[in-house]
């Protein structure tokens, strides 16, 4: 099975002389999930971040399907075949869904109806409602918007940095069984995610990053199961969960109210 994405020995961060990647080193194959846990401040997004070129690389590097792209700018990225979704602010709201795919495409605006069908094919609620502005969409929605637009090129390899996080438990369970689903088309992903254990139960490999380093991997089931796994990360892994659960009780509720909106805007326009 070809390799397609490699980090070796990485070393990154954000401030001259302060490192949060210490020699981080993953592989993902061809058809891989990957998921990548770990306690908070662990560099799991910083990964992610030095992969997609948004932080420094200060040692170590990266290459896609053999070929070095340390360091390489976003632009560039993307038309080498890696998409990326990150956390926050993944959407544009105040264009249409139509209108956030095709700013996914602008490299190759030609391709966008054959691309355009499949993201559809994936997420039908895009289609079906693409002229909708994305602002106006729920976090689960804009979350599909979001993994929409990074699917348009095409990628060889998919970067999800908490696709769950903020969501309510229902679209936590959606969002999983879409990157699943994703997976499932052969998009290589490799997924950093705060729940542990959903991640670890559709991931077909992952690795645990601690203090920068990989200090686990495994198939995603053998980390389950794994006694020194559950006792060192999975029961404190879980607890970051259930507080970030309760400290975002607000953005839940908001996101439900969209739905209801949205609902109801759909109710009238019938």
């Amino acid at each position: 099975m070809s390799v397609v994405l490699e980090t070796k020995d990485l070393v990154a961060g954000y401030l001259p002389g302060v490192n949060i990647l210490n020699g981080c080193s993953i592989v993902a194959n061809q058809g891989d999930l990957i998921g990548i846990i770990g306690p908070n401040g662990a560099g799991k997004s910083t990964l992610l971040k030095a992969i997609f070129g948004q932080v420094n690389v200060r040692g170590g590097g990266v290459e896609l399907n053999g070929e070095d792209i340390t360091g390489l700018k976003a632009d560039r990225l993307v038309g080498k075949g890696v998409g990326m979704v990150p956390q926050n602010n993944n959407v544009f709201p105040s264009l249409t869904i139509e209108e956030n795919l095709e700013m996914g495409l602008f490299q190759q605006p030609r391709m966008f109806k054959e691309r355009f069908e499949f993201v559809a094919g994936l997420f039908p609620e895009l289609g079906k409602r693409r002229k909708q502005r994305a602002g106006s969409l729920s976090g689960g929605e804009r979350q599909m918007v979001a993994m929409g637009r990074a699917l348009m090129m095409d990628p060889s390899v998919l970067l999800l940095d908490e696709p769950s996080a903020g969501l309510s438990p229902v679209r936590q369970d959606e969002t999983f069984l879409r990157v699943a689903e994703i997976n499932k088309h052969g998009v290589t992903i490799v997924m950093v995610e705060q729940n542990a254990r959903r991640c670890l139960q559709i991931a077909h490999r992952a690795y645990v990053l601690d203090q920068g380093r990989d200090a686990y991997t495994g198939t995603g089931r053998e980390m389950l199961n794994d006694p020194k796994v559950i006792e060192l990360y999975l029961g404190t892994l879980a607890t970051d969960v259930e507080e970030k659960a309760k400290t975002s009780t607000n953005a839940v509720v908001g996101d439900e109210s969209s739905d209801a909106s949205e609902s109801e805007s759909k109710d009238e326009s019938k």
